[in-house]
């Protein structure tokens, strides 16, 4: 999309709202994700950042209510979309984070969530998968196994890392069945719309051999 003001967007077609799991921050987002894309232009990627998706949701209160698992470390969201989880870590006591996703408008949605949570995290649209894992302490991954080559490349990716690993998945179908540690679970509130179901559970997990 082409010469956007892509500030002036996002302010436009999104409303500032709490996630039903984790009302301690504020994104903006929207109900209808088809709607926004017909603006934001369908060649380009879906607004998967005007969305608190499930898994970003469950990670988000894991490390809200579990903050020993950031607190006063380097961590990486990866796939971070409107910043949910890399706040939620901020916010737990982070000593540095780093939001990453390839979505130009995620810089801008990030920034403005950013403002209204007055919490800052560092952005990159930097493909990380292209190259070897960052040196960080945690590496945290709220639902990223929807599509089966970006559930290829992330297994690859976190088996070259040497952090502590944490994802967030209401049962993806490209997420591997084994090789996980369940840290906890939740029933997370979405609509039909999204997800078919007005409730779905959704676990974080720790790779095993972590």
């Amino acid at each position: 999309m082409p010469h956007v003001d892509r500030r002036a967007l996002v302010l436009e077609h999104t409303t500032l709202r709490r996630p039903e799991l984790v009302p301690e921050l504020q994104l903006h987002l929207v109900d209808d994700i088809v709607a926004l894309w017909k603006v934001t232009g369908e060649d380009d990627p879906p607004p998967f950042w005007a969305v608190a998706w499930l898994g970003g949701q469950a990670l988000a209160r894991y490390l809200l209510d579990h903050p020993d698992e950031v607190r006063g470390r380097r961590v990486l969201d990866l796939g971070s979309g409107s910043g949910l989880v890399a706040f939620a870590a901020r916010r737990a006591g982070a000593a540095e984070v780093l939001a990453a996703d390839i979505d130009p408008f995620c810089a801008t949605v990030i920034e403005l969530n950013g403002l209204a949570n007055d919490l800052s995290v560092d952005v990159t649209l930097d493909d990380l998968l292209a190259d070897g894992p960052p040196d960080v302490d945690v590496v945290l991954a709220g639902d990223v196994w929807y599509e089966r080559e970006m559930a290829e490349r992330v297994m690859t990716w976190l088996r070259g890392s040497s952090a502590r690993v944490l994802l967030g998945d209401p049962g993806r179908a490209y997420l591997p069945q084994d090789g996980w540690v369940e840290l906890g679970s939740y029933d997370v509130p979405t609509t039909r719309e999204l997800e078919g179901v007005e409730s779905k559970r959704v676990r974080v997990f720790s790779p095993a051999t972590r």
